[in-house]
């Protein structure tokens, strides 16, 4: 099983664009959203290319291959255009031995973790690239699609195999791994 991972795509139509073209070359069984899909933030600058409406649709497009959660930018009307659901706050999943908390980070984090988590916490909103491992759990963070921060790069996950990879968007180049094995 192949997942591709992203987070904060926050409307960018261009680098929504980019991420599509990855999916298409990575051939993912399933994609995971960790939310902050089509709205910038009061906090964020806008996005290159802010077209929400772009944005949907080209999620839409993929939308039977997508799982969502819930981030603090996303609501109820953006559910209303999205043809998959985006407003659980988190999921969990079970992929060859690796279990997996998925979330967007602004209600449960590695700083207030969800009760009883034991695997792997994967979250995004600070669009920062991460891996810090804890006593009981593994966090990452697949950094932002098109707001990174700290100066990370435009970034996506892919998990396969037990082994977690993080691409640039804009020319799929891994440039950090974390084995769960």
């Amino acid at each position: 099983m192949k997942l591709f991972i992203a987070s904060d795509i926050h409307g960018s139509s261009y680098y929504c664009e980019k991420l599509m073209e990855r999916y298409k070359e990575e051939r993912p069984d399933e994609v995971l959203l960790l939310g902050d899909i089509l709205y910038h933030g009061p906090r964020n600058d806008l996005p290159d290319r802010y077209d929400p409406k772009a944005v949907i649709a080209m999620l839409n497009d993929i939308a039977d291959k997508i799982l969502c959660v819930c981030g603090n930018c996303d609501c109820d009307v953006d559910q209303m255009v999205l043809d998959f659901p985006i407003l659980s706050d988190y999921s969990f999943l079970y992929i060859n031995g690796v279990t997996i908390y998925a979330t967007h980070g602004h209600i449960y984090n590695q700083n207030k973790p969800m009760p009883g988590l034991r695997g792997i916490l994967l979250c995004g909103h600070t669009h920062v690239p991460a891996i810090e491992e804890y006593e009981n759990f593994v966090y990452l963070n697949p950094g932002s699609v098109s707001i990174p921060k700290k100066d990370s790069k435009h970034s996506y996950m892919v998990f396969e195999d037990g082994l977690f990879q993080w691409k640039d968007v804009l020319n799929g180049e891994v440039y950090q791994e974390y084995d769960a094995r």
